[in-house]
Formats: structure tokens, C-alpha cells, sequence
């Protein structure tokens, strides 16, 4: 009967001190109450209340008190007690109390409460119950589970106040919020309260005291849910590798840590972890075998990290894949993981449809996969390796995307050296690039592994510069005693030969006729070469004589191979080619756009006809030089001494900069208008490649397989759109042109898209705003909802950004025409 009698005495005890400070104004009355209430708290020897009265109060009336206290804290007597009074006997309360109670009340008394003194009394209570530990404490309870049992409803609601306290706080303060509740030091602070917890658990199941990490693991698991977890790993992962180096302990309280994590936080912690830690050993330490025992772990880190997602650096592959191979038990994950990972690299549908960061994403986790196999596993997987080094090299070689056949042939050749089929090696002809180097190093280099907690560096990655650089110095001077002995000749003073010229034995062919025999019949690499170098200068120089030999000329460059390895060759040729086109410009184009759709050419000719053509059609569209103003007056003239005038010039130049005018005429004369010489000729550069392009011949299927002729000629085709600006043929060029296009929007090859989207924004570039309104009324809505699927859904960014550009120009021209009074409506 004795805990009735003693429940009964705390709460009529407690119930007299609510209503003497609800009902008395007299300040004496107020602290005789607080202090009595303070004293349920006082745990000291010289206490007046016992243990079990202390405990009633914390687990039943505690919470009522401090809700009491916050609802009247406008009252009289609280602004009559001083400072010191009110910090120990008012403030004190939040302060000793259990912690996850005063929390709760702290942050609905700060949500209740408007702007004012109030208000900054409590948030300066919340300040200090965080600067003095006692989130800290609040952990800790858990951890002993001595706090009173909750229901999950009340845990989940402390969870959300602990992880959202900043956001909380600052929706309320705004502008006058303290940095105490910033994210930047409210998370590492609550980071290093998980620690503190940790620490003295390890320390508690040394001494042989149960434990519980339940509430740890939630509040870690929701904070990391919510996106801070690169602040809060960033405090902790240092700290618990360096521990976990030494102490298994530490390791097991790990261990147990990340098994408690809720399912549904899993993945957010894990992923936070492994970008956080130094390097695949520490992420064993800390989170031991998690990959076998949890299915969330193990779909995380073997697949979800490595086949779908492709945000992390390579560092954190490198984590993945050396926690998995680190381990025996672990190391059969590994070998699924390739498995998964060389299906995937070598399936012809991902390398057409996923994005380019994906595949080198996915070609980078191959690479390390392989290179962390033992000679026995590889072995057992020679079979499967090599069908898919086979299927995903044909794959990524057929692709037109430049870097997709780089990836093709780096990991063709890492994997045929690794595997060693036959003492052979694989190796292909491609301009090395950070891409290509990236991947190569990753058959080789290992990153060594840095504990951030304490700065160090594996002895072997020290070497020993100083010596090395000491035996330099000590054999420089034997070399120059050497040099200084052997050299006799000082006084001679050599001969200047910078100048000198290498005499041809050849001499360069005058007339254009000579060039094209030359190109013909010599058999000589000489002449060939320097018929090449001077055809360019004499075509553009002699227009009668080229206007005879033109086409023939086009069509022997056309068919000429390089035989002699000469120099620059593609350049040259190329330059004569539109040097032919821009000068005898209707019967070269009508040539080569014939010749593109004829039998027996191969995709290079057809490309190099579209390159000509393009660079022909830009020259052609620019001012020519020749016909520039001469009178037109520059400052580009640079002072010289030996100039007479010059100081006379500088004279003036002063004079005229401190002459005050009222206002100036003319100063230069305006540059020279020129006709576009593009604009006549557009047509016989566009239509003639619009005529064919659906008739399949049998080595050339432009809608077939020939995607990158196809990409190219769409490019091409919106080049000239775009170079037709403010010329009569433009409507009808853009008519065409979004016409061809259009059933082509959805290509499967991403060159293709890129192209049609080039094409589009050239036709709303060029074309006139009326002509929009007027020829495209019906297409318009249908174009701008695709263009805004495309910058939202397709998975190249290159067409996304060009989908973005052809809105904004597609706006831009509308816009203009329909603020225009004099515009037409549509539907007339």
C-alpha cells in the first residue's frame, strides 16, 4: 500500500504547486512552487524527495509541468523573477529533466508562440539544451532503455522533431535564425551525440551492462532518409574506422548499428556510407557481413548502386567492389555482380537507349570487377567473359557515338590482355582522352586507402624523393667535368640554318589542267603532293579556267585515295572541294548531291559530299573580303618610332579626348553592304537531298542501318535551313524540312534525335514568325508538346538541352509575331 500512498502524495503535491502558480501573483509564492517541483528533479545527497518519488514525477507529471510552464509563461510571476532565478528554478526544469520530454514541449511551446520575448526565451532554453549535451543524454536513455515505453506514434513524432528541428526552427525565426540551428551545426552536432552514445555503450558491454541501439539506428536511418546524411557521415564514418581498426568491440556495436536500421532507411544509409568512408576496408569494419543477412543491403549494394543508379565517382566503385571481393564468404556476390554487370555492358538495346554516363558507368564497374578476379575465377569465367566481350564490342563498335566506340574498344582491350586468350592482345587506333585514360587506370592503379580520422598513408606510398634527387645532383657534376674535357671547339661559331629551305626536286605545277593530270596519272608522291597544295590557291584564283574542269576535277578528289600517306591529305582535298563548289557553285552542287544517292559509294565518300557541301554553303553565306570598304578608318595601326607623324598623332588623340562636344557626327563610315551569295544557289544545296533518301539501294539503307549518314545528312539539311535566314526560299526550305523530320522525331539512335532537333530549331530560326503562323498553324501545337516530352523524358542530355533551345526560339518568334498589331491571325 506504501506506492499508492507515495503516487497519491506526488501528484497533490505537484497539483498544489500548478494551481499556487496559476492562481498567486505573489512572487515568493511562485519560486517557494518552482523550487519545490525543482526539487523532483534534484537528484543530490541532500535532496528532500526519494528516489521513488523522483521517478513518479519524471514518468507522470514531468511533461504536464513544463506544458503548464510554457502556457503561462506571459504570466506576471514569471517576468518578476531575475535573471539568475529564472535560469535556475524556470529554465532549469528544461534543462535537468528527461530529455526527449522537454524536446517535445520545447518545440510545441516554440511553434505555439509568436514573435517576441516569449518566444526568444525559448529559443535560447533549446540552444542551451543542445549546446550542453543533452541530446547527448536524450540518446543514451535510449540506449539503456531506462526512459519511460513509449507507443511507436510517440517515438515517430520524436524522431521527426529531432531530424527536422532546423527546418522547424527556421520556418518560425526566418531571417533572425541563430547558427546554433543552421544544418551545417545542428547535424554534426547531433552527429557526434550518436558517438558520445556509441562510446559509452561500447564502454557499458565492456563492464558487462545490456545495451540497445534500436532508437540510434532510427534516428540515423531517418536523418540519412531525409538528405543529411553526407553531413552526418562525414563526422562519423572517420571516427568509427579508426576505432573499428583495433577494437572489436566497436566493430560488433557496428555491426548491430546498421542491422537495426529500419528496412525502408536502409538504402539511404548505405548509400551515404559507402561514399563516406576511406576505402573498402573501413566499409567492412563498420558494417561486417550486412550484405549477406539483410536482402536490402544485398539489393542496394549489388545491384541498385551499380546497374540502375550512376551518380557515384569511382572511388565509391571502387568501396563496392573491394568490400565484396574482400571477403570469401562475400566474393560470390562479387562473381554475380559480373555476371549482371557483363550482361548488361554487352546487351545491344542499352548501349542504343541508356545514357552515356550510364554505360561508362557500367563500363567502369566491369573493369574493376574483372581486375579484382583471382586467375581461378577467371578461369571459371573465361567462357562467359568472353561472349560478352564479343557481343558488347560488336554492339558498342556499330554505335555512331564516338565515345560509346571508345568504350567498346578500351574495355575490349583491358579485357582480352586480362584474360590472355592466346598470348594475344587485342588493341585499336583511337585518340586517347581523359575518358579513355580513366578506364585503362582502372586495371592498374589502386587508390590507397586514407583515414581521414588520423591522416595516414600506407608506408609504401612514401618514396624516397629526397635521395633521389640527391643522386641527380651528385652525377650532374661528372657530367659536366666530362662535357667541359671533350669540348674543343668553343671558338667555332655555328652556322644559322633556321632559314634554310628543303629543295623539291619538283617544281609546282602553274595551271590548273597540269594539277589535274597530275592527280590522274603521276605515279610520283611529289608531284601528287604538290599538285594537292597548290590546286586550292589557283582554283580560287583563275574562276574561267575552273568553270571548265569543275565537275571533273570534284569527281577525280571524290574518288582519290590517300596511296602516299601525304600529310594532311583529308584537309587539303577537302579544301579544293569547296573551293570548287563556292566557285563554280550550281554544276558541283547538282554533281555532288547527285552522286550522294548513286550506287558504289562508300559512307565515307557520302559523308565527305555532306562535309563539302556544309563548308561550301557556310563560306558562301559569309561577306566575301574583297568587297570591304577601303575608306572605312581602324585604330589597329600600331605606334613606331620611326614614324615622323606619330607624335603628332598623340597630340591629337589628347586634344580630341579633352574637347567637350555638344554632339559628333559621323566618325566612321558604315561597313559595306554584300550580297549573300548563298541565298541565290540555297535551293540547289537543299531539295536535290531530299529526293531520294526512302529508296533502300543494296550497300547504302539511309532509313535502315546507315543511322549515321542519316544523322549527318539531317544535320546538314538544317545547316543550310539555318543559313537561309531572310532569303525567299526559307519558307518553303522549312516547309520541307519539318516534313522530313517529322517522322523521324522518335529514331532510336540518339544521333538521329540530335539532328531532327538541330533541323527544328533552324526551321524556327529561319523561317519568318508569319510564315510559322501562317504554313505551320496545324503543326505547331504537336511540335512544341513533343519538344517539351523530349526536354523532359529523353535520355541523352544533348537532346534534352536542344529540345529546351527549340522551345525557347519557338516562343521567342511566336511571341514576336502576336505582340505585332499587324500580325494575321491563325485562323484566317
Amino acid at each position: 500500500m506504501a506506492f499508492p500512498i507515495l503516487t497519491n502524495d506526488v501528484r497533490l503535491e505537484v497539483s498544489q504547486c500548478i494551481r499556487s502558480l496559476s492562481s498567486s501573483s505573489s512572487k515568493q509564492d511562485a519560486i517557494s512552487a518552482l523550487q519545490t517541483i525543482y526539487s523532483y528533479l534534484d537528484e543530490g545527497p541532500l535532496s528532500p524527495t526519494t528516489s521513488p518519488q523522483r521517478t513518479e514525477f519524471r514518468k507522470s507529471h514531468f511533461t504536464r509541468t513544463l506544458q503548464f510552464l510554457v502556457h503561462n509563461i506571459q504570466a506576471d510571476w514569471f517576468h518578476s523573477l531575475t535573471a539568475a532565478q529564472r535560469s535556475e528554478l524556470w529554465d532549469g526544469l528544461f534543462l535537468r529533466g528527461p530529455p526527449e520530454q522537454a524536446l517535445m514541449v520545447l518545440m510545441e511551446g516554440i511553434g505555439g508562440l509568436r514573435l517576441g520575448s516569449n518566444l526568444d526565451h525559448l529559443i535560447s532554453i533549446m540552444e542551451r539544451f543542445l549546446q550542453s549535451g543533452r541530446m547527448t543524454d536524450l540518446l543514451w536513455s535510449y540506449c539503456l532503455e531506462t526512459g519511460p515505453s513509449d507507443s511507436p506514434q510517440l517515438r515517430e513524432a520524436l524522431l521527426a522533431r529531432i531530424a527536422a528541428l532546423p527546418d522547424l526552427i527556421a520556418n518560425k525565426l526566418h531571417h533572425k535564425n541563430k547558427p546554433a540551428f543552421l544544418p551545417q551545426q545542428y547535424y554534426p552536432l547531433l552527429a557526434a551525440a550518436m558517438l558520445t552514445a556509441l562510446e559509452r555503450t561500447c564502454k557499458a558491454l565492456k563492464d558487462g551492462t545490456s545495451c540497445s541501439l534500436v532508437f540510434v539506428s532510427q534516428t540515423l536511418g531517418k536523418l540519412c532518409a531525409q538528405g543529411h546524411s553526407g553531413l552526418m557521415l562525414a563526422v562519423m564514418c572517420p571516427r568509427m574506422s579508426a576505432l573499428t581498426r583495433t577494437d572489436m568491440v566497436w566493430q560488433r556495436v557496428c555491426w548491430k548499428l546498421l542491422e537495426n536500421v529500419p528496412q525502408r532507411w536502409m538504402e539511404s544509409v548505405l548509400t551515404g556510407l559507402v561514399q563516406a568512408v576511406c576505402g573498402p576496408d573501413a566499409l567492412g569494419r563498420i558494417i561486417g557481413n550486412l550484405v549477406l543477412t539483410n536482402k536490402t543491403a544485398q539489393f542496394v549494394i549489388t545491384h541498385k548502386l551499380l546497374l540502375l543508379q550512376y551518380k557515384y565517382e569511382t572511388r565509391t566503385l571502387r568501396v563496392l567492389l573491394g568490400y565484396l571481393a574482400a571477403d570469401k564468404d562475400r566474393r560470390l556476390l562479387l562473381i554475380q555482380v559480373l555476371r549482371s554487370v557483363s550482361q548488361a555492358w554487352a546487351n545491344p538495346s542499352a548501349v542504343k537507349h541508356t545514357p552515356l554516363e550510364q554505360q561508362l558507368y557500367v563500363s567502369k564497374t566491369l573493369l574493376l570487377c574483372v581486375r579484382l578476379l583471382d586467375d581461378t575465377e577467371l578461369q571459371e569465367l573465361r567462357s562467359e567473359l568472353l561472349q560478352c566481350m564479343l557481343g558488347g564490342m560488336q554492339s558498342h563498335l556499330d554505335s555512331n557515338v564516338v565515345r560509346v566506340r571508345h568504350m567498346g574498344m578500351v574495355v575490349g582491350e583491358c579485357l582480352s590482355s586480362r584474360m590472355n586468350i592466346n598470348e594475344t592482345k587485342l588493341t585499336f587506333e583511337y585518340e586517347p582522352d581523359e575518358e579513355t585514360q580513366e578506364l585503362l587506370s582502372l586495371m592498374t592503379n589502386d587508390e590507397p586507402e586514407v583515414d581521414s580520422e588520423d591522416g595516414i598513408i600506407p608506408p609504401q606510398e612514401i618514396t624516397a624523393g629526397p635521395s633521389t634527387s640527391q643522386n641527380i645532383s651528385e652525377k650532374a657534376p661528372l657530367k659536366n667535368d666530362a662535357d667541359s674535357e671533350l669540348d674543343s671547339d668553343d671558338e667555332l661559331t655555328p652556322y644559322d640554318m633556321s632559314a634554310d629551305k628543303e629543295m623539291n626536286k619538283v617544281s609546282p605545277p602553274c595551271y590548273l589542267r597540269d594539277c589535274l593530270e597530275n592527280l590522274i596519272c603521276s605515279e610520283e608522291p611529289e608531284r601528287v603532293e604538290l599538285s594537292l597544295r597548290v590546286t586550292e590557291g589557283l582554283v580560287r584564283k583563275n574562276a574561267f579556267a575552273t568553270k571548265e574542269i569543275s565537275v571533273q576535277l570534284t569527281k577525280v578528289l571524290l574518288h582519290m585515295e590517300d596511296k602516299y600517306s601525304i600529310n594532311g591529305f583529308l584537309a587539303l582535298r577537302q579544301a579544293i572541294m569547296v573551293a570548287l563548289v563556292v566557285t563554280d557553285c550550281i554544276p558541283v552542287t547538282e554533281y555532288l548531291t547527285t552522286e550522294f544517292y548513286s550506287l558504289n559509294y562508300s559512307l565515307r565518300q557520302r559523308l565527305d559530299i555532306l562535309e563539302v557541301l556544309a563548308a561550301a554553303a557556310q563560306e558562301l553565306s559569309k561577306p566575301t573580303p574583297g568587297n570591304t570598304d577601303p575608306t572605312v578608318a581602324t585604330d589597329l595601326t600600331p605606334y613606331s618610332a620611326n614614324n615622323t607623324a606619330a607624335w603628332q598623332q598623340v597630340v591629337e588623340k589628347r586634344i580630341q579626348a579633352k574637347t567637350k562636344r555638344i554632339s559628333k557626327g559621323i566618325t566612321k563610315l558604315p561597313a559595306k553592304a554584300t550580297p549573300n551569295r548563298y541565298s541565290p544557289v540555297a535551293g540547289y544545296f537543299f531539295f536535290p537531298l531530299l529526293r531520294n533518301y526512302d529508296k533502300p539501294q543494296v550497300t547504302f539503307d539511309l532509313l535502315g542501318n546507315d543511322h549515321l549518314v542519316l544523322g549527318r545528312l539531317i544535320h546538314t539539311l538544317g545547316l543550310f535551313m539555318h543559313l537561309a535566314v531572310n532569303t525567299p526560299i526559307a519558307a518553303q526550305m522549312g516547309h520541307a524540312l519539318l516534313d522530313f523530320v517529322w517522322t523521324l522525331r522518335y529514331h532510336a539512335d540518339q544521333v538521329v534525335r540530335r539532328g531532327v532537333l538541330f533541323a527544328v530549331c533552324s526551321v524556327f530560326l529561319a523561317m519568318p514568325s508569319q510564315n510559322l503562323l501562317v504554313d505551320l498553324a496545324d503543326q505547331l501545337f504537336e511540335t512544341r508538346s513533343w519538344l517539351a516530352d523530349v526536354a523532359e523524358g529523353d535520355l541523352d542530355a544533348d537532346c534534352r538541352s536542344l529540345a529546351v533551345q527549340s522551345l525557347v526560339v519557338m516562343d521567342k518568334s511566336l511571341k514576336k509575331q502576336l505582340n505585332n498589331p499587324q500580325v494575321l491571325s491563325i485562323d484566317s
